[in-house]
């Protein structure tokens, strides 16, 4: 049995009660910054179970994790700090920053690197500093992880690149001036950020936040195989901040085929379809099927003014029978599509300039003007990249 004899300190040990006094932190406001940079990597670590690395490819809030990590193994007066923290093993690996990245940081930038502030030159200056929301939303954009059913968005992906590739799309700016509000971000729309092409494959609902403006949780799919489960207020902030930031248009947005445009769009050019006068042979029997199918950047009457004498025009004078003006398109791509399409039509002709040589013209093609319009609508709505022109059956064909 205890003696009671003994003084409070021993009698409370015996009752199980710890009578060690409790030391007070003694970390200066700069070694607890640079603990608090040091558990933002240790989270990174437990939450993808790998170190951050360098690399164009990868976020960037990984590699800015990567080299404050570098920068923290380097830097001997802070070990002590740190290792008993360490349960990880984090400091003993290899620096991978190279010496000349480091060497081109100046002791601000460096300091910013490890998550510690420089001494403000006024009281009143602040610097290195991040509101919470803004701290929020860094932090949603890069907790990303991998998309375990990506092979159902990748064929989006990549008729999303078809369709830039032929024009059916086009990239613009982020920018607030464009009229393009967050409430607009809804899903099934394309962005670029950070290098990756995003995809909003779902919008939660609505939720109301914090200022009173509506929100709603985003699921977003990255072209390089992962995803993010981040806010829509979010998502708009960081394509504000990245300066590539884009979004990709709907393949129907904008009048990309009209005669009026609005005042942000760029207008890109014509398609012209022409029908010759010529009296040779071919054409003459098959007047109403032969047409020219070209794309220019300016008027289509300036172009064919000399027609007559030019191999290209069948050295004949031509009749428009169609236009199609363009905006937001490129016209060389566009040109190479229709061509495409259509290529099973084309003219097999040859006939002498006025010089005496030979030419063989290579934009006219054996199609009626219905297919043509055709093509044109499913050029308008993104679907023309399935298509070919079948002449046995005069008309289109899914591929």
């Amino acid at each position: 049995m205890a003696d009671f004899t003994d003084d409070d300190d021993a009698l409370l040990a015996e009752l199980g009660v710890d009578v060690e006094v409790k030391k007070t932190s003694t970390y200066t406001p700069q070694q607890e910054r640079v603990i608090a940079g040091f558990e933002e990597i240790q989270r990174f670590v437990g939450d993808h179970s790998r170190q951050p690395q360098h690399g164009e490819t990868n976020d960037i809030f990984e590699r800015l994790y990567a080299v404050r990590l570098d920068r923290l193994r380097s830097l001997d007066e802070f070990r002590p700090l740190l290792e008993p923290l360490d349960h990880q093993g984090l400091l003993a690996g290899a620096v991978a920053l190279p010496a000349s990245a480091v060497d081109d940081l100046d002791d601000d930038a460096l300091l910013a690197e490890l998550g510690v502030e420089a001494e403000p030159k006024d009281i009143t200056e602040l610097r290195h500093v991040r509101s919470s929301a803004e701290k929020r939303a860094a932090e949603e954009i890069a907790n990303r992880e991998r998309c375990e059913d990506f092979e159902t968005f990748k064929p989006l992906f990549e008729q999303v690149k078809r369709d830039l590739e032929t024009g059916a799309r086009t990239i613009r700016p982020f920018v607030r001036d464009a009229g393009f509000l967050k409430a607009e971000i809804r899903q099934g729309q394309f962005f670029v950020l950070g290098g990756q092409t995003a995809y909003v494959a779902d919008v939660g609902e609505p939720i109301k936040a914090p200022n009173g403006e509506l929100d709603a949780r985003l699921r977003v799919v990255y072209s390089n195989g992962t995803e993010s489960n981040l806010l829509l207020r979010s998502l708009q902030r960081a394509l504000y901040k990245d300066e590539a930031g884009r979004r990709i248009t709907d393949p129907v947005a904008g009048p990309l085929f009209s005669k009026e445009r609005s005042e942000d769009d760029l207008e890109s050019g014509t398609i012209y379809v022409l029908r010759s006068r010529s009296e040779l042979p071919i054409i003459a029997e098959n007047r109403d099927l032969i047409h020219k199918i070209g794309v220019t950047g300016g008027k289509v009457e300036s172009r064919i003014g000399n027609a007559r004498t030019d191999p290209t025009y069948l050295l004949a004078d031509v009749d428009i029978v169609a236009t199609y003006d363009l905006y937001n398109i490129n016209r060389t791509k566009l040109e190479k599509l229709i061509h495409r399409v259509f290529d099973a039509a084309r003219l097999d002709l040859e006939i002498t300039d006025r010089f005496g040589h030979p030419v063989v013209p290579r934009e006219w093609f054996l199609v009626p003007l219905f297919i043509i319009d055709e093509v044109v609508e499913r050029i308008r709505d993104g679907s023309i990249s399935q298509y070919s022109y079948d002449p046995s059956l005069a008309s289109l064909r899914a591929e």
